[in-house]
């Protein structure tokens, strides 16, 4: 009967082991669901907020190394963020709590010996604070290689054909395998550093068994434990040392996600330099703006690729100095001016991609920065003079500028600035794939998709950067049919690389060394015999032959 008892106790016990073991794996595999989901959902949205605030700081963090460094941020280091969410997290939470509830029945046994397992764990926790400084900087140091990485490879993929076409694939083999062999360094010391954890979690263990066994022997059978209840307390000893174990692995990931964590608060705490006025601000006034530049001046400071150490503070370079003049409403103005001379800095001041650095820029009579982006960037539009297009057919990039425009406005943006022959000879017409960074399509091609994307957004203003690279004179002369048709009733400003540009320009505005040196009607200006004489002069030459 005894036995029956007994063996009923024990098929009790043992449904109730099993019962606990199922609730605790659902519960388990619930908690680590609903972190990953909460965990992602926050840094889905933290990846856009730091995507966002990457395109809102100036041209100038845009640099080629930036740009990896800054891709390395939205990308690189959130992931870090999300392996330590979805298990260090918790892990944090299991293991404290383990150790607390453990220490509490230690308490319970003796609390002598429960105050030397702790005492024992007491000097692995300074030591591990230690190591935690030098841990960290090893892995800032990693970030910081990793976005150095990101840049050379990203610049080095964009410019293939150039590499290939100078035949360096070596040099440039040589430069990225520098980046990755810097990140390899780091990499290494960093874990280097981290596997000293491990050890030294180990070293600690054997003391603090040693020491409990050691204390419990010296308070004798009088005063201490039994066998038996010794064996329970070095038992617990171990449950207590198993979180402490976990505990290194978990800080060495700790390390790694805090050095990710800083690199992207480096990012979101970098200032926007060019600040939108939003709703606090003066739309512009309808109709072709006027545009004052007022002892302008703009100067290239070395900005820090944030979450770098600063470099030295060097000398600014002066792209633009007092500049001072007048865009009529309406009117057709050329920028000429040697290479350096500032046309494109002009330029993207006028849309406000930068500030001055002295001086102010009004349009329709509002200064510049009181302008909302929302106002400024549907009235002054800039076509770039790289002509860059996005992976897609003709109509979705025209369609970037409005998506709300239909095929058929995109047609009629085609017909009105002449280019429908054009399109009639592509092989699907506007469905044509222009493939990555429009490289299926020539520059002159480009051109033209970025001039009808113009057309579409229907500015009151028009910028224009033209392409540098020869074009056919079919396609030259369709750049300058379309351009001719989209200035009309616009005030147009054009950076000109060609002679036939600025002599059908109502006004010239020449730039030398950044520094406005003549402006006026073309063929004031070349009777003039000044720097314009002297820039028609080598056009004419370079077109003799």
């Amino acid at each position: 009967g005894a036995t029956d008892v007994q063996l009923g106790t024990v098929w009790t016990l043992a449904g109730v082991a099993l019962a606990l073991l199922v609730l605790t794996t659902v519960l388990s595999w619930q908690t680590r669901v609903r972190l990953a989901r909460a965990a992602e959902t926050a840094l889905a949205a933290l990846r856009r907020r730091v995507f966002d605030h990457v395109h809102r700081l100036s041209v100038a963090h845009h640099t080629s190394q930036q740009r990896g460094t800054l891709t390395g941020r939205v990308t690189n280091d959130v992931e870090q963020l999300s392996q330590f969410f979805s298990w260090g997290g918790i892990g944090w939470v299991v293991n404290l709590a383990v150790m607390l509830a453990v220490t509490a029945t230690m308490a319970v046994y003796d609390w002598r010996l429960a105050g030397v397992a702790v005492a024992c764990a007491v000097p692995l926790f300074v030591v591990l604070k230690r190591l935690q400084r030098r841990v960290l900087a090893a892995w800032d140091s990693v970030r910081s290689r990793v976005g150095e990485m990101f840049g050379a490879i990203a610049e080095s993929v964009a410019g293939a054909a150039v590499v290939r076409a100078y035949g360096v694939q070596d040099r440039t083999t040589k430069r990225v395998g520098g980046t990755v062999e810097a990140h390899r360094d780091a990499y290494i010391r960093a874990g280097r550093l981290s596997a000293v954890l491990f050890p030294a979690n180990e070293v600690f263990a054997v003391i603090t068994t040693a020491a409990v066994v050691l204390t419990g022997l010296a308070l004798g059978p009088g005063g201490g434990l039994s066998a038996g209840e010794m064996v329970a307390f070095l038992f617990l000893v171990a449950l207590f040392l198993e979180p402490v174990s976990e505990f290194t692995e978990i800080l060495d990931q700790t390390q790694t996600a805090v050095a990710g964590w800083r690199k992207v608060l480096d990012v979101l705490d970098t200032e926007i330099d060019v600040a939108d006025p939003g709703d606090g601000g003066t739309p512009l006034p309808p109709g072709p703006p006027e545009i004052r530049l007022e002892g302008v001046s703009f100067a290239y400071l070395p900005l820090a690729v944030p979450g770098e150490v600063a470099a030295p503070v060097a000398e600014p370079v002066w792209a633009l100095r007092d500049v001072d003049a007048v865009i009529r409403s309406g009117a057709a103005v050329a920028l000429i001016g040697a290479t350096g001379s500032g046309k494109s800095t002009l330029a993207k001041l006028l849309v406000r991609l930068a500030d001055p650095t002295e001086g102010r820029i009004t349009v329709g009579g509002v200064p510049l920065p009181e302008v909302p982006f929302s106002s400024l960037r549907s009235r002054l539009v800039l076509v770039p003079q790289e002509g860059f297009l996005f992976d897609g057919t003709i109509l979705d990039n025209v369609r970037f500028a409005n998506p709300a425009a239909s095929e058929g406005d995109v047609r009629i943006a085609f017909l009105e600035l002449g280019l429908e022959d054009w399109l009639d000879t592509l092989p699907d017409g506007i469905r044509t794939d222009v493939g990555q960074r429009g490289e299926a399509v020539s520059v002159g091609e480009r051109q033209l998709v970025s001039l009808a994307r113009a057309y579409v957004a229907n500015p009151s203003c028009l910028l224009l950067d033209e392409a540098t690279s020869a074009v056919d004179p079919g396609t030259e002369t369709r750049i300058a049919r379309a351009l001719e048709s989209l200035s009309r009733g616009r005030t147009a400003v054009t950076i000109a690389h060609r002679l036939s540009t600025a002599e059908r320009a109502d006004w010239v505005m020449v730039l030398d060394a950044g520094r406005l040196v003549e402006q006026g009607a073309p063929a004031d200006l070349l009777a003039a015999g000044g720097t314009y004489t002297r820039l028609h002069g080598s056009w004419m030459d370079a077109t003799r032959y």
